[in-house]
């Protein structure tokens, strides 16, 4: 007998009325219309069954401390940046513990099963890194969290940054990461890629670099981090984040640069909701978009993902853990309004963010994790239309979330007594 069988549900390929089987925690059939006894059953009733969202750039430690010590009034990132270091001396980890803690559970009422957070380590206490450690044991059940070492302040710009860097490697932190644009020069920016990606060769370790956060088009770390890539030998081992610089870019030395982040392995994370709100502050009018190329990058063969980066701490005071949310802002910020586009804006948070992270057993094969999430949608362009409810979420075959189905009911003569958003049926 089958630990859990899901009838009439819709991938999101296209394929519908699919029954998905589960074993042991893992998926033993994908399969039309099949029929089997089963401890528990669920009909889909035609809903949209997606692997779990993934959010492959995020800043745990800093989550829901918005307000603290102050509000970032500019809304600029550098202030969010001193803000941030006005806060870290406040700190405790009984605190820091405690956000990461809540806004996992919201992660898990979204869909969220997998982040990748960068935890800083400019603090020679590392006490931010202990701390995520510990929500790293605690959320193993349900969370697959990976953590980045990630100098804020620059690996050398901060005084025992490398040092500081190491240790948290040597506790367990499975990443390394780096703020090049933010080392005091552009050589010294160059010099802590190639250190940073040394360390990480050294080690068997993933890189995730914060690249070119910035509307300048001469910061072009993420050219150094592709050639480092290929240099050491960590193709699909690398990843670089925001690279916002490239939307300032002149369009001939684009030409020149996606071919090499292509032929280097190296994928690339975008944070829609934050690089618009962060990036083009120094622009009257018109104001640039900030957002990184995403559908040129993918055209090249580059593997992209979409993160959420913050919610609600010092650089974003908004937020709830909704990926479809990020996906949303995505497709707009991208222009990629194509049904192609947003079907890829959905990869996005899910299966790229997934390769990103190099997560085992995700998917919805036979073999795979039996973890997805029943979304109140039919297909994945009318789950990012509606950020559709997260229906039910399991975690290798136990249900962690439900949300009971959304309508609305209406009170208006000659009409429907009820209305749910979709957009009816062809024909219909």
């Amino acid at each position: 007998m089958l630990d859990l069988l899901i009838t009439n549900a819709a991938l999101p390929d296209g394929r519908t009325g699919i029954s998905i089987a589960v074993q042991n925690g893992k998926i033993t059939a994908v399969e039309a219309g099949l029929q089997a006894p089963a401890r528990e059953t669920v009909d889909a009733g035609g809903y949209l069954l997606s692997p779990p969202f993934v959010d492959p750039h995020f800043h745990m430690d800093a989550t829901l401390s918005y307000g603290l010590p102050r509000v970032n009034e500019s809304g600029t990132l550098l202030e969010g940046i001193a803000l941030w270091g006005e806060l870290k001396p406040l700190l405790t980890s009984e605190a820091l513990i405690r956000r990461a803690l809540a806004y996992c559970d919201w992660a898990v009422a979204k869909g969220l099963l997998a982040i990748r957070s960068h935890v800083d380590t400019s603090d020679a206490s590392l006490l931010a890194v202990d701390a995520l450690l510990e929500v790293k044991k605690q959320v193993a059940p349900y969370i697959d969290l990976q953590l980045v070492a990630f100098p804020q302040d620059g690996v050398l710009r901060t005084k025992g940054g490398v040092d500081n860097l190491k240790r948290a490697l040597d506790k367990g932190v499975e990443v390394v990461g780096g703020i090049p644009h933010f080392e005091r020069t552009m050589a010294d920016g160059a010099a802590s890629v190639k250190l940073l990606c040394e360390i990480a060769a050294e080690r068997g370790l993933l890189v995730d670099m914060h690249c070119d956060e910035s509307d300048d088009p001469l910061s072009r770390h993420i050219e150094t981090l592709a050639f480092e890539a290929q240099r050491l030998g960590l193709q699909g081992r690398v990843n670089g984040s925001h690279c916002t610089s490239m939307h300032s870019m002149d369009n001939y030395y684009v030409s020149k640069l996606l071919p090499l982040i292509a032929e280097s392995g190296v994928s690339v994370i975008a944070n829609p909701l934050i690089n618009i709100t962060l990036q083009g502050r120094h622009d009257s009018y018109p104001k640039r978009r900030g957002m990184t190329r995403v559908p040129e990058l993918m055209a090249a063969g580059v593997n992209v993902a979409f993160g959420h980066d913050c919610v609600m701490d010092p650089w974003y005071g908004m937020g709830s853990g909704d990926m479809l949310e990020v996906a949303h802002m995505g497709l707009h910020v991208a222009q990629m309004t194509s049904q192609k586009g947003i079907r890829q804006c959905f990869d996005a948070v899910t299966v790229n963010a997934a390769k990103v992270m190099h997560l085992p057993g995700y998917g919805l094969e036979v073999g795979c994790d039996a973890s997805f999430v029943l979304l109140q949608a039919r297909d994945t362009v009318e789950a990012i239309r509606l950020r559709a409810t997260r229906l039910q979420v399991w975690k290798r075959g136990q249900r962690l979330a439900e949300t009971p189905e959304v309508a609305t009911q209406l009170q208006m003569p000659g009409r429907p007594s009820s209305t749910d958003f979709r957009q009816a049926a062809p024909g219909r």
